[in-house]
């Protein structure tokens, strides 16, 4: 799969539209005005041993004027436990084709609820919004490492496609930048934290960020739902 040397990696996890509001509300900026491009993806798992259900997604491209793809979007269609940990493998493999030099940067934005992230409050900083950096520093990863707090090394995910995600990426070594927002508290709306991780992505990939054309309108989650039975395949 061929993409901008920049991509925004989003694994749509959640009901209420996170990857909406994010890809809605990242536009062009209009001193560096971009054409876009869509294509979609749709990867067979029969290696995995799963047969009936294929890795599908979309994919937005930004071109300079020059046809040089300059930002990538790449939004991986909801999963379940176990085929989600398969459908990010199969994406992330597919990006790096035969050959891992040619992976481009990465950032993968999250936003877990709070209650899924464990932290040592008295050791730790309280922020919306931590990163992970794994793999080398590029100029897109430098701007987001000095924008927010490292995750502490303490903290204790409890959010499967995240933990997916993280252990997959640290596989590859390539390099990347893992955001984590927060929702679920009090002190801030859920909205502000989709904003703010907005306009970290914007601030990297030299885009805007439009919170006026986001919609956020989340899809309640049972506790029964939220239930990740399949935790233990990831250690």
């Amino acid at each position: 799969m061929k993409t901008a040397a920049k991509l925004i990696f989003i694994s749509d996890d959640i009901d209420g539209g996170f990857a909406t509001a994010i890809f809605t509300g990242l536009q062009p900026n209009p001193s560096s005005p971009f054409n876009t491009s869509e294509e979609s993806f749709d990867l067979p798992l029969d290696r995995y041993g799963i047969t009936d259900t294929r890795a599908s997604g979309n994919v937005t491209h930004f071109v300079d004027a020059s046809g040089v793809k300059q930002v990538s979007i790449l939004v991986l269609q909801k999963y379940e436990p176990p085929v989600l940990s398969c459908a990010i493998n199969e994406v992330l493999s597919s990006l790096a084709e035969e050959d891992t030099s040619t992976m481009p940067s990465l950032i993968l934005p999250f936003l877990v609820d709070s209650s899924k992230l464990k932290l040592e409050r008295k050791k730790s900083p309280d922020e919306n919004i931590y990163g992970i950096q794994i793999g080398p520093q590029t100029d897109m990863i430098q701007a987001l490492v000095s924008r927010h707090v490292k995750a502490p090394s303490s903290m204790q995910i409890h959010h499967e496609p995240l933990s997916c995600a993280l252990q997959l990426v640290r596989v590859l070594k390539t390099a990347s930048f893992i955001l984590i927002g927060q929702s679920g508290q009090h002190r801030v709306d859920d909205f502000e934290i989709i904003c703010e991780i907005g306009e970290s992505l914007a601030s990297a990939t030299s885009m805007q960020f439009v919170k006026e054309k986001v919609t956020w309108n989340p899809t309640k989650v049972s506790k029964e739902q939220e239930k990740e039975p399949w935790r233990a395949l990831y250690g």
